[in-house]
């Protein structure tokens, strides 16, 4: 059966409903597909992701169907169209930068985000769906060379065998990305590709590369 949901809700990645993983906005799909004791498996349609829902959280969904779903999913987008919402992209990071937040690993609803969970909710604002997690994301955006990068770029960071970060450029070597604690600004801030500050300098050392959206 397909729902929607009424409300914010947590998605859960332990079966002791402890660990978050992601968050399903007001408003999404998803299916049921097993039952457990304390939670059911589901996934989120919009994006495939699956996760364990608390079943406290049930009453937060409304039974809906296939066909409404379908209905209300965002248009097929061109390239060109793609591009031209870039800047309503970054608006949507930039007044998330503004409210008080702090880093949330799993967030994807304001005013708490992780980085990727940033990126998939700004893009959706604007009815351009990408993957949930970073290194799902930059497989699924057109790689391109440092040296073209162009604002609404998406900016990836790890090691040489995974994505752990990503941010979107801003322009003048500045990106913006929610980052954690203990190295990074516990929350959505601006850092530079070749800044001096702790930051910058951090993540600088794990740059991986550069991708853009190209479809939705």
């Amino acid at each position: 059966m397909i729902y929607r949901s009424l409300a914010d809700i947590n998605i859960y990645d332990s079966p002791k409903l402890d660990r978050l993983a992601t968050q399903m906005a007001k408003g999404r799909y998803l299916q049921v597909l097993e039952s457990e004791p304390n939670s059911l498996e589901i996934q989120l349609l919009e994006d495939d992701y699956t996760g364990l829902l608390d079943r406290q959280d049930f009453e937060k969904l409304e039974l809906s169907d296939r066909q409404s779903f379908i209905d209300n999913l965002p248009q097929a987008l061109s390239t060109q169209e793609i591009s031209d919402r870039l800047t309503q992209v970054i608006a949507f990071i930039q007044i998330a930068m503004a409210i008080p937040n702090e880093y949330l690993w799993g967030g994807t609803v304001a005013p708490n985000y992780d980085c990727s969970g940033l990126m998939q909710a700004a893009f959706a604002s604007v009815g351009i769906w990408i993957p949930r997690d970073a290194y799902q994301q930059e497989a699924f955006a057109k790689p391109v060379n440092i040296e073209e990068i162009q604002i609404g770029d998406l900016i990836f960071f790890g090691n040489p065998t995974k994505t752990t970060h990503v941010g979107i450029y801003i322009g003048n070597s500045e990106y913006i990305h929610s980052s954690g604690k203990e190295h990074g600004h516990n929350g959505i801030a601006v850092s530079e590709l070749a800044g001096l500050d702790r930051v910058s300098q951090w993540y600088a050392n794990q740059l991986r590369g550069v991708a853009r959206i190209t479809t939705c």
